[in-house]
């Protein structure tokens, strides 16, 4: 083994002084990656070093006063906007992937403004969904500051990332897979919910784990549609998530400290959705193996 390494490291730094453009381009990366690593270290470690010493039972306390500051009804209100804006979003999103897919032709006019359509709202800043949703959701419809108010306006934020990453999804899976299911008799239907989505699960959920980071680190436009009220919310009623929880107190510029360990406690959140997402993706691979 160690000779086979020896001659291969070798044959590199024989290709690398035929082309020193390719160990140029090798010495780009590896500095891009390494930089990359050490920019991420530095942020999780300083928000770690700033908010640990500052996590105290009085900030899990059921009811907020601005004693306390508490962060479990910001904790709980993040987790209804997460499930309503997934539970909207989802069905729309995986449902247009499919048909873009499985039943719009090939060169179709429709496929291709759809798609536009998809990368335009992807680029659009936070603030304009917000602004959208305060005239739509909240004023036009008379829903007022609400929870659903919000999670409406993150599902249509959301909406194009789940669907374009369902469509990548589908794309990668096999047509010999459709091939034989229908050579066995299946019908259109049925292949696509027993073997296509099964197959594209691990695509599908990488898409709506970039959804559920973007709901869970959304500020802007949740101020401007479900509102800052400090307190555990109902669906038709006003309440703030974690981000915005954290916004408050920095912007208070008195309790500082209390929203460095918000921001311990929303970084172990998304970290421990990402764990259970990529082992829920592991179980739906490990059958095709």
């Amino acid at each position: 083994m160690e000779t086979i390494n020896r001659q291969s490291l070798g044959d590199k730094m024989k290709s690398y002084r035929k082309h020193p453009g390719s160990f140029l381009l090798l010495l780009l990366v590896l500095i891009a990656a390494v930089f990359t690593v050490c920019v991420l270290v530095f942020l999780v470690s300083y928000i770690l070093i700033r908010g640990i010493p500052y996590l105290k039972p009085s900030l899990f306390a059921w009811e907020y006063t601005s004693e306390n500051v508490s962060m479990l009804p910001a904790m709980v209100n993040t987790l209804l906007m997460t499930v309503l804006a997934l539970a909207i979003s989802i069905p729309f999103g995986v449902g247009a992937a499919i048909y873009l897919v499985e039943y719009a032709k090939k060169g179709n006019k429709l496929v291709k403004i759809i798609r536009v359509t998809a990368e335009t709202l992807s680029g659009i800043p936070s603030i304009i969904y917000g602004l959208f949703g305060m005239l739509f959701f909240v004023t036009a419809l008379k829903w007022g500051y609400s929870m659903l108010a919000g999670a409406m306006t993150l599902a249509i934020m959301v909406l194009p990332v789940i669907m374009r990453t369902t469509e990548e999804a589908l794309l990668c899976v096999p047509d010999s897979f459709r091939e034989g299911s229908f050579g066995l008799g299946a019908g259109k239907l049925r292949t696509i919910f027993r073997i296509v989505l099964p197959s594209a699960i691990p695509g599908i959920l990488s898409g709506v784990i970039l959804a559920i980071g973007r709901i869970v680190g959304e500020t802007a436009a949740l101020i401007y549609t479900s509102g800052t009220v400090a307190g555990v919310a109902g669906v038709l009623d006003s309440g703030r998530t974690l981000a915005i929880h954290m916004y408050s107190l920095s912007r208070e510029g008195m309790h500082s400290n209390e929203a460095y360990a918000t921001a311990v406690v929303l970084l172990v959140i998304v970290l421990l959705i990402n764990g259970v997402s990529s082992l829920i993706a592991r179980k739906f691979q490990a059958p095709q193996k």
